[in-house]
């Protein structure tokens, strides 16, 4: 995401940061850099131009350009602007002292509603702990109930639904009354979207939430729309009032327009951002940290909160102990290779270590494919072998080749390197430093 922005972002700021002190001129230089950057990323010429005027202010007003560490000061500054362009601290929805907790999910047909709705449901279970329920009143679109009540189940919510022959208002009050009977902790109710906004559309949607009275109105938009996204949350601002944005497909949107514009015209922020296809691929929006990823700092909370997500502390202190003890096996081997890779594809996760920016990343060429055939190789194997991978002779190798579809070459590889890390890992275990370079003399 961003990787547009990203690269011409760190390239303008990287030049500034190598600098000593700064005059004015340099400033301006690195305005119209920035000023042009944010223009190609579908950013909102208003907030480009509010935004360059701000930190050149900053720049030139508090006395930085004097100072020695001029370039690391403004860069500074870009990420505080960047942070607040975005909404500043990252906000969550409010949860109602009186449960059910009614959330009206809103938007345009195409947008991901449904999806985000069956996505929101599972975060919010797995993250908050609470018990969801989801409301079908999109009664308009071929198959959308059945798209709800499919994502639904997945995100393990209980779905309401009437089939299409109910009109959403009734539909409505009689899953809250449901809701209130489950005694679940949210109600969130899926309403119809539309090709584009009109006034049959507003009439129902301030029907439904009349009726439900919910605590929380969010509108899902298109990042990949660019504009197009933060046009449709203003025209639903004038008519229908939102608390927050929901904002899809994220991760295909390199460009970030819409991400950097919508808080500074419309006053909502973004409350959480789909980032897969996925039900787990669905986070809390943190400005501070987005606006890190973009400037190539790294978003290492993220990261550390996903590793946390797929594994215990338990399992993270056993799984040390067979570190550092000679224990780990190649089955322990690829169950932390399946934790890794649920956690996202690996590019999205080397974008959140510090040090990794644009330009490294766009060179670096990560073949998932290579994943899968050290899955396979290690499928391929018996519980013994994988326990005990010294006990692989050639017989076993070619066999393990066969089945895995590749070659000896290449099971010889993984086995060679497998047993060069635990050895690494036991010298660790003792306290000695291990020997980096006779190692990689033995990997030639």
């Amino acid at each position: 995401m961003f990787d547009s922005l990203s690269e011409k972002l760190q390239s303008t700021l990287a030049d500034v940061r190598q600098r000593g002190t700064l005059r004015e001129e340099d400033v301006d230089a690195a305005m119209r850099d920035i000023r042009l950057a944010l223009l190609e990323a579908d950013v909102n010429f208003k907030v480009v131009k509010n935004f360059t005027t701000t930190v050149k202010e900053r720049c030139i007003g508090t006395g930085v350009l004097a100072q020695l560490d001029a370039g690391q000061q403004v860069v500074k500054i870009v990420n505080e602007e960047l942070t607040s362009l975005m909404g500043g601290a990252s906000r969550e929805i409010t949860f109602s002292p009186r449960p059910p907790t009614v959330i009206l999910m809103a938007g345009l047909q195409g947008s991901g509603k449904t999806t985000a709705t069956g996505k929101l449901a599972r975060y919010l279970r797995e993250k908050h702990g609470s018990s969801v329920s989801v409301a079908a009143c999109d009664v308009y679109r071929p198959a959308a109930i059945e798209q709800l009540i499919k994502v639904g189940t997945q995100a393990g919510a209980q779905v309401y639904e009437k089939g299409s022959d109910a009109k959403p208002v009734e539909i409505a009050a009689w899953a809250l009354d449901r809701a209130k009977m489950d005694g679940v902790d949210v109600l969130i109710v899926d309403t119809a979207g539309r090709l584009h906004i009109d006034s049959d559309l507003m009439d129902e949607l301030a029907e439904i939430r009349r009726v439900v009275k919910p605590h929380q109105v969010l509108l899902v938009v298109d990042a990949m729309t660019g504009q197009d996204a933060v046009n449709v949350a203003q025209e639903f601002g004038r008519v229908v009032e939102f608390d927050g944005v929901v904002m899809t497909k994220l991760d295909g949107d390199a460009r970030g327009g819409a991400a950097l514009s919508v808080k500074a015209v419309t006053g909502k922020p973004i409350l959480y951002a789909s980032t897969g296809e996925k039900l787990d691929q669905f986070e809390r929006f943190h400005p501070d940290r987005m606006a890190q990823r973009i400037l190539g700092m790294g978003d290492v909370l993220t990261l550390i909160e996903k590793a946390e997500g797929q594994m215990d502390a338990a399992s993270a202190k056993e799984m040390e102990r067979k570190l550092l003890s000679s224990e780990f096996s190649l089955e322990d081997f690829l169950g932390q290779l399946k934790q890794i890779r649920r956690m996202g594809p690996l590019s999205s996760l080397m974008g959140m270590i510090p040090g990794f920016g644009a330009s490294q990343l766009k060179n670096l060429k990560v073949d998932e494919s290579e994943l899968d055939r050290i899955e396979a190789i290690i499928l391929a194997m018996t519980p013994e072998e994988r326990r005990k991978p010294e006990k692989i002779n050639g017989s076993r190798r070619l066999r393990i080749a066969r089945g895995s579809g590749t070659t000896v070459q290449a099971v010889n590889q993984l086995v060679k390197q497998f047993a060069q890390m635990r050895k690494m890992m036991k010298q660790l275990g003792k306290g000695k430093l291990p020997d980096m370079a006779a190692m990689m003399r033995q990997g030639r």
